[in-house]
């Protein structure tokens, strides 16, 4: 049980001469954390060790991530594909946990009666998704699977909010996306998931830290994540509780929330050799479509703050 593993505590020093330490945590509202952060259990059990907890929110993981690596946070999570390219823009952050694969939650939308039936289908079609993200991953493996490149479609650039609206308008012949935005749109009239990311991408969180803190507080961190996964355990079995606390949050309706959390599953992850093989992926696609400026090595930002190789690779 990956929670027993993380309950053992390092022996690291964590104290300073004000006695009052703080520990800054970035999130995004749809994230394993808020739910974290909205059950309070973290602050207690930091409060024995002169710890504090100061949340703060961003819009995205690449804003996240230039807060960690100026330092402004010690601590936060994003997707996939954002800490590619803080590395491939000489970020020094490290790998700390992953999050269980979400795939089944990702995936490309289309109008019922749009003419798409098939991914080969998409060629030469305007097609919406977030620029550097797992989405983006995703529709390349779906146009790969095609015979198709990203060359072949006309891309629009579009956060998941403005994704959402041309949709709806026909601005965009599909949208490419993750839960819970996936599982709203679903629920509109005339709206289908021509596919979801099975067989393309795993699509999992990551949980990141500066390099300075996490090689000076692991302690606290193994703290963190045991909390992460306390948390987890708790949404998995209470959907309903669950997407009554998201849904003011996030501003989507409680059925569409259940929808994504029938099939998500929360949980931390030590990662483990197939889960830096996933991420190498990744950015090696990147690399090669130019999409980032230079070769990255997922490996060399892992840090395990764990005895062993974690091999634990639970789906």
């Amino acid at each position: 049980m990956f929670s027993a593993i993380l309950s053992a505590c390092g022996k690291e020093k964590t104290a300073n001469s004000s006695g009052q330490k703080v520990l800054r945590i970035g999130y995004q509202k749809n994230c394993p954390l808020v739910i974290l952060k909205e059950r309070g259990t973290l602050e207690k059990a930091l409060k024995k060790y002169g710890y504090k907890v100061k949340w703060i929110q961003f819009q995205a993981g690449p804003e996240l991530l230039e807060a960690l690596n100026a330092g402004s946070i010690d601590f936060g999570r994003t997707g996939d594909s954002p800490p590619i390219f803080a590395q491939a823009s000489g970020s020094s952050l490290v790998y700390v946990a992953a999050g269980i694969s979400k795939y089944k939650g990702s995936g490309i939308l289309v109008k019922k009666n749009s003419g798409i039936n098939k991914l080969s289908d998409l060629k030469g079609k305007k097609i919406g998704f977030a620029k550097g993200s797992s989405s983006h991953f995703l529709l390349i493996k779906a146009l790969e699977k095609a015979g198709l490149s990203i060359n072949d479609i006309k891309p629009a650039y579009l956060q998941p909010g403005d994704a959402r609206a041309a949709f709806e308008k026909g601005a965009i012949d599909a949208w490419v996306v993750w839960d819970p935005y996936t599982a709203d749109a679903q629920r509109l009239p005339n709206t289908k998931l021509l596919v979801n990311g099975a067989g393309l991408t795993s699509d999992r969180d990551f949980f990141v830290a500066s390099s300075s803190f996490a090689h000076a507080h692991s302690d606290i961190l193994k703290i963190v994540l045991n909390e992460v996964q306390q948390s987890s355990d708790w949404a998995n079995h209470h959907h309903k509780e669950t997407a009554d606390m998201l849904s003011p949050l996030l501003g989507i309706d409680k059925q569409s929330l259940m929808i994504a959390l029938n099939r998500r599953t929360y949980g931390v992850q030590k990662i483990s050799n197939n889960i830096v093989k996933e991420q190498q992926d990744i950015a090696n696609t990147f690399y090669k479509l130019k999409i980032i400026p230079k070769k990255v090595t997922i490996k060399n930002n892992i840090y395990n703050i764990y005895k062993g190789n974690g091999k634990d690779d639970r789906k």
